[in-house]
């Protein structure tokens, strides 16, 4: 047929010929497509030469003639197009040359940026290529080819919408509606029980989700930095299992939730904090926890806020008294100094992120401990 390769793709056949009469050849050619889902198919370069509808087509002749060379044969043996074959066939939909907007249009659209890091040799063998071309805009196979290669296996699973969330834009479009539903809302007021916090303004509003896949979507104001103030207790959390162990950190506080405000001055039987995510539980020097969340962020936005800081130390009286109790009730590690503890705990209270920053962080949690945009593995499993 005279487009052979798009037929291949998309059925896995030559669609005028019954595979149930065809000759061995066809049937071999029927039998590698199926088990190339499993598993890549290894037989031996051949010329297989049959017919469709009367018209003789050698398939080594085609290959040659659609600018297959002997790297592609080595790599690819008989005659089923490599993977980046395909992603170019999927992309350009039947056209010699793809423009570069076409194939991060249809990147974008699978969840994946094209800032992501693990994509970062890709996009920089594009715009170099692109730079060499005649239009600066379109790509032919080999062109394509080669910026894709080095990310070929991510892609494919893109394309091939094998992510957690396959649909990603029907997916975003429904979060774009609760987003804007949810934006009408006026009730309730800004925090108040630090004096800086309550100069922010109550009209910020956004919506930033990562998935265990690294897909993104964001919409509204993600980029304006806020702290994190009660939302560090769960990352400080992992981070001391992650150096410590459950067994060793649950020696000084619980596991059950209080029933409790989180800044009540209140211990369980056993004379411990009920659980991480109240004040009474936060230790460990700032600059180490500071290079945790940076990981777990994928080196995304992750700052400091002084004023706040200061502002936690100036009304923090409750958090001294918290303190206090807990010293009398030797819940801290021997030698610990109890003042600087404070410190530490009202400076992860000011650390800032955004809403996607932020979002990559509780993709790694949710993924085991693994940064999704970056494969690095940040906390052990058990944190």
């Amino acid at each position: 047929q005279k487009n052979w390769a798009p037929t291949l793709q998309h059925r896995c056949c030559f669609g005028s010929v019954d595979v149930r009469t065809g000759s061995p050849q066809l049937k071999a050619l029927h039998a590698a497509a199926a088990r190339s889902r499993t598993a890549p198919y290894a037989a031996p370069v051949r010329s297989y030469c049959f017919k469709t509808e009367g018209a003789a087509v050698d398939v080594d002749e085609q290959l040659k003639k659609d600018g297959v060379d002997e790297s592609d044969k080595r790599r690819n043996p008989g005659i089923l197009p490599s993977l980046e074959d395909l992603l170019f066939y999927t992309v350009a939909e039947g056209q010699e040359k793809i423009p570069a907007h076409k194939f991060l249009t249809a990147l974008k659209a699978t969840g994946l940026r094209t800032g992501d890091p693990r994509l970062k040799e890709c996009m920089d063998t594009l715009k170099e290529t692109l730079k060499k071309t005649p239009d600066g805009v379109t790509l032919d196979r080999h062109l394509f080819k080669k910026c894709v290669q080095s990310n070929i296996v991510l892609l494919t699973q893109a394309f091939r919408k094998k992510f957690v969330i396959p649909d990603f834009q029907s997916f975003t479009s429904h979060i774009d509606q609760l987003y804007e539903k949810a934006k009408k809302l006026t009730e309730g007021q800004v925090a108040d029980y630090i004096p800086q916090l309550a100069k922010f303004s109550p009209d910020l509003w956004a919506v930033s989700l990562c998935t265990v896949d690294g897909q993104r979507h964001t919409v509204g104001d993600t980029k304006v930095p806020f702290c994190l103030q009660s939302c560090i207790k769960p990352l400080k959390y992992a981070v001391a299992v992650h150096d410590h162990a459950t067994e060793y950190v649950h020696s000084f506080i619980g596991k059950e939730p209080s029933g409790l405000r989180f800044n009540k001055l209140f211990l369980n039987d056993e004379d411990k904090p009920h659980n991480p995510m109240q004040h009474a539980s936060n230790a460990e020097k700032f600059d180490y926890v500071m290079n945790f969340l940076k990981k777990m962020s994928g080196n995304e936005y992750v700052g400091f806020s002084n004023a706040t800081f200061q502002s936690e130390r100036e009304s923090g009286d409750r958090n001294f008294a918290i303190g206090y109790y807990l010293k009398e009730k030797k819940c801290f590690p021997e030698g610990t100094d109890m003042t600087s503890v404070l410190d530490l705990y009202f400076q992860l209270c000011s650390i800032e992120v955004t809403c996607e920053s932020a979002s990559v962080m509780a993709a790694t949690l949710a993924n085991g401990g693994i940064c999704p945009i970056t494969g690095e593995r940040v906390l052990s499993p058990e944190a």
